[in-house]
């Protein structure tokens, strides 16, 4: 088990700094944003998976050859001291790290909920609803602005600005682009990360992922409006919203202006399609990342 231990602490390590490092810097995402976001959630679950177990295993080598023969045998010891002060130890940092990981993510989910409900409050009060659309909202702003605020009662905001600057069909673009993040909840899919970053802001690789999977929900976002209205609609509601719409914050954590030069440069018509091959490599890679882990706490 002291192996396992160690093979788990490795690759943790490995997922939390380089390895999230370069996926981060990797330029294949913008051509795969689905295959990104799985590969990134594997890779935050299997780090904290592979760190927390790391010790874990470590703190319990002393009772049995595996994890479950190990467990077992926990409710027949006279006293933790009995297994030794370096593995009390280890067992000590895998519940402060498991709880660190916990808490802050669940502060997070608290301070956004809180954050959400003062925005939707204000936009009720500050913003007209729009006729033609139930839960959308129009503010009285010059400046294009659109953003969605996501949750049980979602809101679509855009300004006074969006409607009169955009043609129809760039409008359709930004309506879809939004519908897109309420639809598929991409507020719960960023979340995770704003925690991971903030449990240890100090690792390059877990400060990254944040601005990293945020960046990949609006090109997943863009794909959606681009099957629907085309890449010139799109293209053009990019070009005149850019640099003027709501910066992501806690409460509607994305933006249709955020990111935008990266996603122009990714609307060409004559880049080369994905392969098969080069989709599945990501899905593959991601599943067996949370296989390792798990089969190796569960069977070693």
């Amino acid at each position: 088990m002291r192996t396992t231990a160690i093979a788990l602490l490795a690759l943790g390590v490995v997922l939390a700094e380089p390895a999230s490092r370069a996926l981060a810097r990797a330029r294949w995402p913008a051509r795969d944003p689905i295959g990104a976001l799985l590969l990134w959630q594997a890779i935050g679950l299997a780090g904290g998976l592979a760190l927390v177990g790391a010790g874990v295993t470590y703190g319990l080598a002393p009772l049995g050859d595996s994890l479950p023969a190990a467990a077992g045998a926990l409710p027949s010891m006279r006293s933790l001291t009995d297994i030794g002060i370096d593995h009390l130890l280890a067992l000590g940092v895998a519940v402060l790290l498991a709880g660190r990981l916990f808490g802050v993510l669940l502060l997070a989910v608290v301070r956004t909920l809180k954050a959400r409900r003062r925005h939707r409050d204000l936009l009720d009060v500050l913003a007209t609803p729009w006729p033609s659309m139930a839960g959308a909202r129009v503010l009285a702003h010059p400046l294009p602005v659109a953003y969605c605020l996501p949750g049980l009662r979602s809101r679509l905001v855009v300004s006074e600005g969006t409607l009169a600057a955009l043609a129809p069909d760039e409008l359709d673009a930004v309506l879809a682009h939004e519908r897109a993040h309420l639809r598929e909840r991409h507020d719960l899919v960023v979340l995770p990360f704003v925690a991971w970053g903030a449990t240890a802001p100090w690792v390059p690789g877990m400060a990254c992922a944040q601005a990293a999977v945020a960046a990949l929900v609006e090109m997943r976002a863009d794909d959606v409006a681009r099957d629907r209205t085309g890449e010139a609609a799109l293209a053009g509601a990019l070009r005149q919203v850019a640099g003027t719409g709501a910066t992501p914050t806690p409460a509607n954590l994305t933006s249709f202006s955020s990111a935008v030069t990266g996603r122009l440069d990714r609307l060409h018509p004559e880049a080369a399609p994905v392969s098969p091959l080069a989709r599945a490599l990501p899905r593959l890679a991601a599943l067996a990342l949370v296989a390792v882990p798990t089969i190796t706490l569960l069977a070693t």
